[in-house]
């Protein structure tokens, strides 16, 4: 049985290293993707994704070989008069590496940035969760991110 502590540890440490630490991407393993991954003992993590301002994306955890866990999302700017990719990307890192600090990934999230307010809800737990992420500027929602995942059992 999979210690799903463990593996919410090893989530935190890998998209703290990944999107949100400037990791390196990797080459791509799909035709127009970008690929950033990260590995620590028996733990491998990838995120792979197509877009820029408007994205989707899987991020898959393997354990000794087998994969684990997976996490779907899209997300896209939805008022490109009030925010734009870059801007969005600024919130989103300076939001999560907060919460990485705090040792989780899950559990919602409100963070105000000058750019922006960057808020996050979530139901569940590691083994499966949904979610969604948003930024409001002057009030008004501008970007906005859905994801949900959870243990991939064969």
């Amino acid at each position: 049985m999979l210690d799903t502590a463990m593996l919410n540890d090893f989530i935190v440490e890998a998209k703290a290293a990944t999107y949100v630490g400037g990791g390196v991407p990797r080459q791509p393993c799909r035709p127009g993707s970008h690929d950033i991954g990260y590995f620590s003992g028996d733990w491998r993590y990838l995120d792979s994704y197509f877009g820029g301002t408007d994205f989707a994306g899987q991020e898959v955890v393997w354990f000794a070989g087998e994969p684990v866990w997976a996490m779907n999302y899209f997300g896209c700017v939805i008022a490109p008069a009030l925010i734009d990719g870059t801007a969005a990307g600024t919130i989103i890192k300076a939001a999560l590496s907060a919460m990485y600090r705090e040792g989780r990934f899950l559990g919602g999230m409100e963070f105000e940035h000058p750019l922006g307010r960057y808020l996050d809800r979530s139901e569940g737990s590691c083994d499966r969760f949904n979610g969604h992420e948003c930024i409001m500027v002057g009030g008004r929602k501008a970007y906005v991110l859905d994801y949900r995942g959870g243990l991939v059992i064969p």
